[in-house]
């Protein structure tokens, strides 16, 4: 079986289902790696201190952004942490829609949802079966890799996606509102 991208549970109101994110497309972009003429070795690349010529330790980089010539505001990594959105563990649904009030050419990418264990199936299948009864779409909020997305929670024949929109950032910058 796949392994999840991301685990975490859907809530609602006082429901939580436990649930594990799959990749429901594939990349097929070619990826080349850099190798030596003549020969199969892998090149790698360094980090390199610009004045001293000396590698340096992933441990030792920090972010900084340059205000003057030369002069940098330097921003460590707990502090970037802090205004970045936190790991999120839910996907919290904050409405029902109908699906036709969503303009797909808002959303990137389609996730596949599937329950967390066998266990938990049975308050799955009866959120999916909610779902398609009802003919709505949960729109809902989470957070992957450090980016918040605005998401459309739909029903499949047997499981439910998870249909994210641009960051959510870049999905206001899209239709104006950035």
């Amino acid at each position: 079986m796949a392994r999840a991208i991301w685990t975490g549970v859907i809530t609602f109101g006082l429901v939580s289902v436990p649930v594990g994110l799959y990749t429901a497309t594939e990349d097929h972009t070619v990826h080349f790696h850099q190798l030596q003429r003549g020969t199969a070795d892998r090149i790698r690349n360094k980090r390199i201190n610009e004045r001293t010529g000396k590698e340096v330790d992933t441990s030792d980089i920090v972010k900084g952004y340059e205000v003057d010539e030369g002069e940098y505001v330097v921003v460590e990594p707990d502090e970037l942490d802090e205004i970045a959105p936190g790991r999120s563990q839910t996907i919290d649904i904050s409405d029902f829609i109908d699906l036709d009030q969503i303009e797909p050419v808002y959303f990137d990418r389609t996730y596949y949802i599937a329950p967390r264990g066998k266990e938990y199936t049975k308050v799955y299948e009866l959120l999916r079966a909610a779902l398609a009864e009802a003919n709505k779409v949960g729109i809902a909020t989470f957070v992957m890799r450090g980016k918040q997305y605005l998401t459309a929670l739909r029903t499949g024949e047997d499981h439910l996606f998870l249909t994210c929109s641009f960051p959510c950032a870049q999905a206001l910058r899209r239709c104006g509102h950035g």
